[in-house]
């Protein structure tokens, strides 16, 4: 007979989705993980640097439990957009360690509360405010999966390596002369429809 675990299952989709933002790093130089690739400048490493932010927040302030270390950058006077980018003074090992400490950090929360748990997120509409854990953790998985989709876009512009992890790309083992036609097709189909 199969058991079910809801908390355990929940924080395996989370774990998964911070390992595959984590991933999209690996073999890039600083110089690529920074790069602004899309004209809202969603870069590489400013995606770790913003869920750090998210998470801390959300499984430390919302259930009281603060993570303890200062982020001027998620503060309600910081500049727009300031956790979506690594200022010239932030290195790439910073922000993925403090990355890190906050899944710790998360975790713990996670293990020592109730889904039931209740919580206050004080940056959402006072009607939506009063949250359990289990709603947090299923808003910060699917952000996380959110943003690790966007960082699999913008890996994909730099060198195409994309898919769920680097054993795993979840992708047609297909060779890039393939990858050129198919999209070549697509793009063919697609201007049919501009006339």
């Amino acid at each position: 007979m199969v058991t079910f675990e809801p908390k355990a299952d929940l924080v395996g989709y989370l774990q998964q989705a911070r390992e595959a933002l984590l991933w999209k790093l690996d073999g890039l130089s600083d110089y690529d993980i920074r790069r602004p690739l899309v004209p809202t400048g969603t870069n590489l490493l400013g995606l770790v640097k913003h869920l750090a932010g998210v998470e801390a927040g959300y499984f430390g302030d919302t259930f009281g439990r603060p993570f303890g270390e200062p982020m001027p950058w998620m503060a309600g006077d910081a500049e727009p957009n300031a956790d979506m980018w690594a200022t010239e003074s932030e290195t790439r090992e910073q922000i993925v360690e403090l990355y890190r400490r906050v899944w710790a950090h998360g975790d713990k929360t996670i293990a020592d509360l109730p889904l039931d748990a209740p919580g206050r997120v004080p940056w959402w509409a006072p009607e939506r405010a009063e949250v359990t854990l289990h709603r947090i953790l299923v808003h910060v998985t699917a952000e996380t999966h959110r943003h690790a989709g966007h960082a699999d876009i913008v890996r994909e512009l730099i060198d195409f390596s994309v898919g769920v992890r680097a054993s795993h790309s979840n992708l047609p083992p297909v060779d890039g002369e393939w990858w050129g036609a198919y999209r070549e097709r697509l793009e063919q189909v697609a201007r049919r429809f501009s006339e």
